[in-house]
């Protein structure tokens, strides 16, 4: 009996389903990932790829606007100088986070079932960090100048003010989508080269051969992209951890009661997986039933993304009571007052509400049955969706309409012209996965023929 076969026969002892149907063959695998992108083109892609650039299109009008009157037409005002801005920011970044933790952290743990979804997680990484950055530099309300914010030579010697949080963002933001850049490059590498050999047409098979740079599977080939493709996870695996922090820091650093805070950075990091989780749920249950991927997409990974969704959700909810406790506990007026005007105060519907989405919705998942449906686990994500935007909108817009002085209090309601930029940044996004879709493997050919029965036997190559 060789070595796969008592693997096999421990999983099935074990009653535990396989991360890949064992009927499939590394030809099978390459067959069903391509045919995705060499198939016929469904109308609903081109519904779903029209609406969404119908989406983009108001964003692009809100900008437009903004360009021509100013920051004015959005709903910021004094004392609430952050809006739907740094909301749709801190929440953009948020759903980036599940496709490092997905690609780095669980590659350098050895974690199979990351295998079928890693490829599709790091791709939302990129088109959420790309929604995520035009809001600070729109912010500003000079978007021609945002080179400012870089220290490239001048004549004047003018440097950025490394103080400013502004600055952090800029640094920690463009490093993180950098390296998730390349590290998703570097993976998709051999399964362009499979496209290339695939393709019928011969301009399209230049141009996968173009970014396959010349891959033809030699043993040497393999050994580098091996290595390259650990040692970005090791570079990545700090920016999980690193980036949010970074942005967390924005409210930390400040006086303000409810953003003066120490548990800030990890409360922030568990709320970003715990968004980018559900926004994995959201886009992958869909393209798992339209184009029958349940052979790779198996259960027991929608239950494991269960599991991550159901703990991280916990830490998220745990932040939530620290708050309000340290609020009581610490004996300071402002800091209970902001607790008191966060639940009972003018804008309580939007805190009972993320309540219900980020802390009673997701225990579902504490029920296997549920962990392992698509449509509870795809309802809750989007309750989580929901709770976790309007957590940021309570944390930024909710705690700046009441400061230290009565005398500096304000409201705040967003324009129509802020949820004009943030349905287009949900255009943008959705286009970017629809086009996606069609051009690039949504799932890793590469790492699901190495898991296979027979990649398995063959030492994973």
């Amino acid at each position: 009996m060789s070595l796969i076969d008592v693997d096999i026969k421990n999983r099935e002892e074990l009653g535990r389903p396989h991360f890949i149907d064992q009927k499939e063959t590394p030809t099978s695998v390459d067959d069903a990932i391509s045919g995705v992108i060499f198939g016929k083109t469904y109308l609903w892609w081109v519904v779903g790829l029209a609406v969404s650039f119908g989406l983009l299109s108001v964003g692009g009008l809100g900008l437009t606007w903004l360009l021509m009157k100013g920051v004015g037409i959005w709903g910021i005002n004094m004392p609430v100088a952050w809006g739907f801005a740094i909301i749709n920011f801190v929440w953009w970044i948020g759903i980036g986070h599940a496709g490092t933790l997905i690609s780095a952290i669980l590659l350098l743990l050895q974690q199979e079932w990351r295998t079928s979804i890693n490829r599709f997680a790091e791709a939302m990484t990129l088109f959420a960090v790309a929604c995520a950055g035009m809001f600070p530099i729109f912010h500003t309300g000079r978007p021609w100048l945002a080179f400012w914010m870089l220290p490239y030579p001048n004549n004047m010697g003018v440097w950025p003010q490394f103080r400013s949080p502004l600055i952090w963002d800029v640094f920690a933001v463009s490093t993180y989508f950098t390296i998730s850049l390349v590290f998703w490059y570097v993976g998709l590498v051999p399964d362009l080269a499979v496209l290339r050999d695939k393709a019928k047409h011969l301009f399209v098979k230049r141009i996968y051969g173009l970014f396959a740079l010349g891959w033809r599977g030699a043993a040497n080939h393999w050994h580098n992209y091996e290595k390259a493709y650990l040692l970005l996870a090791g570079l990545s695996t700090p920016l999980v951890l690193s980036v949010h922090s970074v942005v967390s820091f924005d409210f930390a650093v400040a006086q303000l009661p409810g953003w003066h805070a120490t548990i800030f950075p990890p409360y922030f990091v568990a709320g970003a997986i715990y968004a980018g989780f559900a926004m994995v749920l959201t886009l992958m249950i869909p393209l798992r039933a339209i184009f029958n991927l349940h052979a790779y997409i198996t259960e027991r990974h929608l239950e494991n993304m269960g599991k991550v969704m159901l703990v991280t959700g916990l830490i998220v909810v745990y932040g939530y009571a620290t708050e309000a406790f340290m609020a009581y506990y610490s004996g300071n007026t402002f800091e209970r007052f902001m607790m008191y005007n966060r639940v009972f105060g003018p804008y309580w519907p939007a805190y009972w509400a993320l309540l219900l989405c980020n802390f009673l919705m997701p225990q579902l998942m504490w029920i296997k049955k549920c962990r392992t449906s698509t449509f509870w686990l795809f309802f809750a994500s989007q309750f989580v969706n929901v709770g976790m935007w309007l957590e940021r909108y309570v944390i930024v817009a909710v705690t700046l309409t009441r400061d230290f002085l009565v005398s500096s209090w304000g409201a705040y309601h967003g324009t129509f012209w802020d949820w004009a930029v943030f349905i287009g940044t949900i255009g943008l996004f959705l286009s970017l996965v629809f086009i996606f879709i069609r051009i690039l493997p949504a799932l890793s050919m590469t790492e699901l023929k190495a898991i296979s029965p027979e990649g398995k036997s063959a030492g994973g190559h």
